[in-house]
């Protein structure tokens, strides 16, 4: 990582610190450089304005002096064309195109030279993604997830048998290349997956979730996570 794009990305992390601050090791870790190194970008940050504070001792660390604010967050060439790649990647997620939507935004208040040179980067990228769900299933999916309401769909099981079911939607995952919607179906009063792609109809109804939670679904594999996750705090001294 260049020397510019760590001092982008270590503003990021200051900035989602706030006032609870982070060690100087733990960025070092982070970046995989020195903490020597860390310390003099630090130091580069708070010469070009951003309101560094450094608290010594357990407990102490970095952060951003409270009730302040710092410029609009700014993206590197690479870092602008990885948030594209990944969105073009998987047109079937959940609320991609409210990501698409997002990324687009980023792309245009880039300053002049980035934008040229990320839309360059771009080009270099080639994606052949496969045709996602129908879109107004996945909308009624998507808002039945986001205000945990129950979603009623037709569902074609492996061998061809189609059901009408109520699910309230507990989770998305993707797996082996597909996405499923994890629920409660209220017709097998059990957990259920239900590909995506089997489903035909989905309409969002009036009836509020009865409470299932991720807990109820057991364990993720190995290598599953969450889409995103805050990073445990730090109390060491910096």
């Amino acid at each position: 990582m260049k020397r510019a794009e760590r001092l982008h990305a270590l503003t990021e992390e200051l900035r989602r610190a706030g006032t609870r601050g982070v060690t100087a090791e733990r960025l070092a870790r982070d970046f995989a450089v020195s903490v020597r190194t860390v310390k003099r970008d630090l130091a580069a940050l708070e010469a070009g304005g951003a309101p560094v504070w450094s608290r010594p001792g357990p407990g102490g660390g970095y952060g951003l002096a409270a009730g302040s604010t710092l410029p609009p967050i700014s993206f590197s060439p690479a870092q602008a064309v990885s948030l594209l790649a990944a969105v073009a990647a998987a047109p079937d997620a959940p609320y991609s195109d409210l990501a698409a939507a997002g990324v687009r935004k980023i792309v245009d208040v880039l300053d002049p030279r980035t934008r040229v040179r990320a839309e360059a980067l771009a080009g270099r990228i080639w994606i052949d993604a496969p045709p996602p769900a129908s879109r107004a299933i996945r909308s009624a999916l998507e808002e039945a997830m986001a205000d945990q309401r129950v979603v009623r769909i037709r569902y074609v099981s492996g061998d061809g048998a189609p059901t009408v079911r109520d699910v309230e939607p507990v989770l998305f995952a993707s797996t082996n290349g597909r996405w499923y919607l994890i629920g409660w179906c209220r017709l097998r009063d059990a957990m259920r997956w239900f590909s995506v792609s089997r489903i035909e109809r989905a309409t969002v109804t009036g009836a509020a979730c009865s409470g299932h939670t991720v807990a109820e679904v057991g364990e993720p594999p190995p290598h599953a996570r969450p889409v995103y996750r805050e990073r445990p705090e730090t109390t060491a001294a910096g």
